[in-house]
């Protein structure tokens, strides 16, 4: 397939031949596409805190959702509803609360989850540049590694995020955290995260590659500027289809990572099978869809943002190793 772009050089587009390349004396530091490792990390950690910089205030609304499904003290609301009571009660500052601690956990967790996605869909691809299973894979050994450095901030965030949050920032929720429920109250909802992010991880993936194949194939201009729209174009759709599927499992993770704070429900143990149980006996099957709106407008433009972001990074790296080499 030819390349779509000048500018733009995302693996699976590039010739068999240089697709396949590995790194002098078999080292990992470069990649397929001629880029190095750590200039992955960096890619993915650029993109990663302008993703979550950008679409921060809708994830407080998600939170503010998801977690109320298990308070007593709160009644659930609806989209509008959270929204105006946040403008009202706390002004739009409120809308950004915990956003120190997503910009501590996302960048490491994205550069993490980049490179990770790289070098393995170097390896399982195989010289076979249009393989879904390879991207699939990819993408969950990529969420597995990344969520295990996301996680306690992530925890950190949702509990900032609550209304009516006892503590007064990160370090201070960090040392409560820590001082009365110890170190796992971190880790509550890992395993839940990863087992909601590897099928998430795998639809997102495997439908951002699909989808950036096919709208080059069907694009009439082949132009930088058209390059950055499918990238955008194919991240939204990949995001909005993953964020649908999941919501349940991210409303388990929500309410595992806010019990005992602000009256949500403490449980016994970070079994998804009690949490799912719990929100059905109180709101039925449709508590586990609670959020859902906030999370698909969350996640559509955020994957845009962040493969748009992801590749100027990488096109900006490309260009560089390509001066070095003909200076």
């Amino acid at each position: 397939m030819p390349d779509a772009s000048h500018n733009f050089h995302p693996p699976d587009l590039l010739p068999l031949a240089e697709a396949v390349s590995a790194s002098v004396d078999g080292e990992l530091s470069a990649s397929h596409d001629g880029l190095e490792f750590w200039q992955f990390m960096v890619a993915g950690s650029i993109a990663g805190v302008v993703e979550h910089t950008a679409m921060f205030p809708i994830d407080t609304l998600k939170t503010r959702m998801q977690a109320e499904t298990c308070s007593s003290r709160f009644p659930p609301r609806g989209l509008c509803h959270t929204f105006a009571s946040v403008l009202r009660l706390e002004g739009p500052f409120g809308l950004y609360r915990g956003i120190g601690a997503m910009g501590l956990g996302s960048g490491p967790a994205h550069a993490v989850y980049f490179s990770v996605y790289e070098m393995a869909k170097k390896f399982l691809s195989r010289g076979n540049p249009n393989n879904p299973a390879a991207h699939a894979v990819s993408g969950v050994l990529a969420t597995v590694a990344s969520d295990a450095v996301f996680t306690p901030m992530d925890t950190v965030k949702q509990r900032l995020q609550l209304r009516n949050s006892p503590y007064k920032g990160v370090a201070d929720c960090v040392a409560s955290v820590f001082r009365e429920e110890g170190l796992k109250a971190f880790y509550a909802s890992y395993k839940t995260t990863v087992v909601m992010n590897a099928p998430f991880t795998a639809v997102h993936f495997a439908t951002y590659e699909a989808s950036k194949r096919a709208l080059k194939e069907v694009s009439a201009d082949k132009g930088t500027n058209d390059s950055l729209v499918v990238h955008a174009t194919a991240g939204a759709a990949a995001g909005a289809l993953a964020a649908a599927v999941t919501t349940p499992l991210d409303v388990v993770k929500t309410q595992l990572q806010c019990q005992g704070v602000c009256g949500c429900n403490r449980f016994l143990s970070s079994s998804i099978t009690e949490v799912i149980r719990s929100v059905t006996n109180q709101e039925g099957y449709a508590g586990l869809f609670r959020g859902w709106k906030p999370r698909m407008l969350f996640h559509a433009p955020a994957a845009a943002i962040c493969w748009s972001t992801y590749e100027a990074s990488k096109s900006f790296f490309h260009r560089l190793n390509e001066g070095k080499k003909t200076s």
